[in-house]
């Protein structure tokens, strides 16, 4: 009860300022209101299929490894997604709309106060932004999570299957936020809704967020009376022909990890990475309790202007013994493995 307490007046305080500043500058002159509206997204299909197991869904064989998107078997559809922006002055407005699978189970939390899906299921970012200053800017509305190091578009990811950290991590957030600049740091402090909770707040149940962020790193905190997420991403050019960036988490009792991403280019137009990852089950249920799983996931990257295709092997490999069922056939004597090998090769298209 004392950190909601803490959170709510924190939101009061943010809320405070903001009227505060935009009274003190109503004498002002006004901002344009006929400044035009942007739009950019991307496009993205795939097709996937297991090495080593059946590609059969219903069948009792393991079609897919337990991470978002991407899960698909034989030719796939990603999602369609639509941003369209309008910058001002001092605001701005996003909204950020997806269509198909990988969207849908971005915005698996909109729901209506009753639980029930919401109209807004296709919103995966919408808010509003105001830049007090050139150091400070508050936005309010819906937004992706500041934690982890992959996205959910995949024009932001190198690697177009996504980690297990990024999967049963947060998603979105809506709330409030502040985001300071001082000097060669940033600061974030917000207050939101329960995570993935993207319409509304039906257990009147607030997080609170925190970022430090310093020479190419940063510092994630997200926290409640029950629950703690701490996390660390970072990316470097260690040179012109090779970046590395990293992520470690750990979420109360539920899951912790780490990950390393390795890219480097061979040509003007491919690039190759790997993304090793080591995640490990403390009470989330995906696998039995202190079993784990090693991710290695080799992915290139071909672009011919707006169009990338990604051609990707993954093995995860797990502790936990006979997690993969590879075969049932018909005598019912399972066939298990150790591992799940897979190969897809998507394309997606941004604009």
């Amino acid at each position: 009860m004392k950190t909601k307490n803490h959170l709510l007046t924190l939101l009061s305080v943010v809320s405070l300022t903001l009227a505060t500043q935009v009274v003190a500058q109503e004498t002002e002159e006004k901002e344009e209101t006929t400044l035009p509206v942007t739009l950019s997204g991307s496009v993205d299909t795939y097709f996937r299929t297991n090495i080593n197991s059946l590609n059969k869904f219903n069948s009792g064989a393991t079609v897919s490894p337990g991470t978002s998107f991407a899960n698909g078997t034989g030719f796939s559809l990603g999602m369609v997604n639509l941003i369209l922006t309008h910058e001002g002055e001092k605001s701005g407005v996003v909204a950020d709309l997806v269509f198909g699978p990988r969207g849908d189970a971005a915005v698996f939390g909109s729901v209506d106060a009753s639980g029930d899906p919401s109209n807004s299921a296709i919103v995966n970012q919408l808010f509003v932004y105001y830049n007090l200053s050139e150091n400070t800017t508050l936005t309010f509305g819906n937004f992706n999570t500041f934690l982890g190091y992959e996205l959910i578009s995949p024009t932001g990811n190198f690697n177009y299957s996504t980690s297990y950290m990024f999967s049963y991590g947060p998603f979105s957030h809506t709330g409030a936020k502040a985001d300071f600049t001082l000097g060669e740091a940033s600061l974030m402090l917000g207050v939101f809704n329960a995570t993935d909770i993207t319409d509304t707040n039906p257990d009147n149940t607030y997080f609170g967020g925190a970022q430090i962020g310093y020479g190419g790193a940063y510092v994630n905190f997200l926290f409640d009376d029950d629950y703690f997420q701490v996390d660390l991403t970072g990316g470097w050019d260690v040179s012109d022909a090779l970046y590395v960036g990293v992520n470690a988490t750990s979420a109360s009792d539920y899951f912790s990890g780490a990950a390393l991403y390795v890219q480097s280019p061979l040509s003007a137009s491919f690039k190759l990475g790997l993304r090793g990852e080591y995640f490990q089950d403390n009470g989330l249920g995906l696998f039995e309790l202190d079993e784990s799983v090693i991710g290695l996931t080799l992915t290139g990257n071909y672009t011919a202007g707006n169009l990338t295709i990604i051609p990707e092997v993954r093995l995860d490999s797990y502790s936990q013994e006979n997690y993969v069922v590879t075969d049932v056939p018909e005598s019912g004597n399972p066939k298990y493995a150790s591992s799940l090998s897979s190969f897809l090769i998507a394309a997606v298209y941004s604009f």
